[in-house]
């Protein structure tokens, strides 16, 4: 089983339990999986990414605000985040087919990160379904895949502004996340910690991912890390990023000084 054409068949999976599944079962066989690293796929007719009928996606600015201390306003929260590991499974699998010509490693960094993301959407939606909902009862936004869809024609872009712009982001708000959870007193509020310390865990090494890939990338085209960085945030409009930011994570996730410097500055 080759592991790209594969990749891209799990992408168009629309139903949740499924892709899952079926990327579960990849992960299992990896040891027997082959790699083409030049193959380039026709997706003529297919539609990329599979994602069921709903969540109703919507501007980021529509999704409606709702209060952690009330079990909708909670159960609301855990299927925003749901939505988040779904999307990431996604970006992480259109990773693996979508760019040819890179070394086998990134293949397989991707690989494990789209397995982990799965991992994390059915933690959070076996909690969504014991809180008396499934994947699709709120209304989501589409901000992350916008983004992929911005960087589709270039790696470089991709791993500066999907993985080390947006996704980074959790790396930033599962702390505070989490201290609004200490004040709840809901049993759904207290298993929901441990699985957002297994995500912010994972999440840390996800990020790491893309800032190795990154820097590799712009090694072999001869770019400065730090000042090629800016550019693509204005090509892409890609959001400004505001702190609070997590400096202990985004350093373990290969964050340098320089850069958390220069994000600190745009808050002027």
């Amino acid at each position: 089983m080759e592991l790209r054409s594969s990749a891209l068949k799990v992408l168009c999976i629309s139903d949740p339990a499924e892709k899952v599944q079926s990327l579960q079962s990849l992960w299992a066989m990896r040891t027997n999986v082959t790699l083409d690293t030049t193959a380039v796929f026709d997706t003529e007719g297919l539609v990329v990414p599979g994602r069921p009928a709903k969540p109703v996606l919507c501007p980021p600015q529509h999704v409606p605000t709702r209060s952690v201390h009330t079990d909708a306003g909670l159960a609301a929260m855990v299927h925003a985040i749901c939505h988040i590991e779904f999307n990431a499974i996604n970006l992480a699998l259109d990773a693996i087919w979508r760019y040819t010509q890179m070394p086998e490693a990134y293949y397989l960094d991707w690989f494990k990160v789209a397995q982990e993301e799965s991992t994390h959407f059915g933690l959070l939606h076996s909690l969504l379904q014991r809180m008396g909902h499934t994947y699709g009862d709120f209304e989501a936004h589409d901000g992350l895949w916008a983004m992929c869809e911005k960087t589709a024609q270039d790696v470089l872009a991709r791993m500066a502004l999907v993985p080390r712009t947006l996704e980074a982001r959790g790396l930033d708000a599962t702390p505070l996340i989490q201290a609004k959870l200490h004040l709840s007193h809901s049993p759904h509020a207290t298993a929901l910690q441990p699985i957002l310390d297994t995500i912010l865990r994972d999440e840390v090494g996800h990020v790491a991912v893309g800032n190795h890939w990154f820097r590799w990338l712009c090694t072999q085209q001869g770019l400065d890390p730090l000042k090629h960085y800016p550019t693509l945030v204005t090509k892409h409009t890609a959001p400004r990023l505001k702190p609070p930011f997590n400096h202990e994570a985004r350093l373990q996730a290969g964050f340098t000084q320089a850069e958390m410097d220069w994000l600190m500055a745009q808050r002027v």
